[in-house]
């Protein structure tokens, strides 16, 4: 057998009363949520967006709406093989897991763009306002699938693999989860706190959580076992990558939109200021050029 440290295997279960269990899992969403929400919050005074305290509880609200709706149905559509559609009502069985980061994104556009029109705010600058805070909330989501122990990674003979005890073969595979945790969860929100430090032009911010995400879970999909039912989709590459592909695209162009944004921005504030500037230069010139005795006349 190859060497490996052992698997912490924490009880999935956080606390049980009665029938009632609190879920490590579902923790994740909530801790997730309020963290996510404290840094729009904080993103929103900081930018002088003009949105209440009642604004932004909606805005969160609907978020969870539409990502727990669109992570569900995304899982079923991208992941389900076909399974669901024998039995529809498992598709509700949201306790039973199964929930899609790219079905979850779509959901949580679709319910942003409206909530944008009914709070009369911009759509991309309050998709920024949300991204900022949202790999917190994927790195307590990866943190909960490892506790889990599901997700895991391919079988590899790297000093810190670990056996899963779910994990078909009792072999020592990576944490991938952990690796997503730190690369898609701690990576992209230390530097999208940075780039959020002043405003940006509007689509800065959600188009570089695309990238860097899109980036981060394709080279993580390589260390990452495939889903069971699904496998390989086109050759060595997985469904997650495939689907991520349209991403890096879609983020790629809203960031050069943001900084084009910013220079044209920057220009006009430029020829705003230039006639002033050159007025002067104009008239320090003529001083001069009187005050010289050697100058003729």
């Amino acid at each position: 057998m190859l060497a490996s440290i052992a698997y912490p295997n924490i009880d999935p279960v956080l606390v049980s009363i009665g029938p009632v269990a609190i879920r490590w899992y579902g923790l994740s969403y909530v801790a997730g949520f309020v963290v996510a929400g404290l840094v729009f919050r904080s993103l929103a005074r900081r930018w002088k967006v003009g949105l209440t305290d009642d604004d932004l509880l909606d805005i969160v609200l609907w978020a969870v709406v539409g990502l727990v709706i669109g992570a569900r149905l995304g899982y079923v559509v991208f992941y389900g093989a076909g399974a669901y559609w024998d039995d529809p009502a498992s598709i509700i069985a949201f306790w039973d897991g199964g929930m899609s980061f790219h079905g979850g994104l779509i959901g949580i556009l679709i319910t942003g763009w409206l909530v944008a029109r009914a709070k009369g705010v911009p759509a991309l600058r309050l998709f920024d306002l949300g991204a900022v805070g949202a790999p917190l909330g994927i790195f307590f989501g990866r943190i909960a699938n490892f506790i889990n122990g599901e997700l895991w990674g391919r079988v590899s003979d790297v000093p810190w693999a670990m056996v899963f005890p779910r994990a078909p073969g009792d072999l020592p595979r990576h944490p991938s989860q952990l690796y997503e945790a730190l690369l898609e969860g701690l990576v992209i929100f230390v530097v999208l706190w940075v780039l959020a430090r002043r405003k940006r032009g509007d689509g800065l911010l959600i188009g570089t959580l695309l990238v860097l995400y899109s980036v981060f879970r394709t080279f993580i999909e390589f260390f990452r076992e495939p889903d069971v039912q699904l496998g390989f989709i086109a050759g060595p590459f997985t469904m997650g990558q495939l689907l991520t592909l349209p991403m890096i695209f879609a983020g790629g162009w809203l960031v050069m939109r943001a900084i084009r944004q910013e220079r044209f921005a920057s220009g006009i504030r430029d020829a705003q200021t230039d006639p002033e500037g050159t007025e002067d230069q104009d008239a320090d010139a003529l001083r001069t050029e009187t005050s010289d005795p050697t100058h003729p006349a």
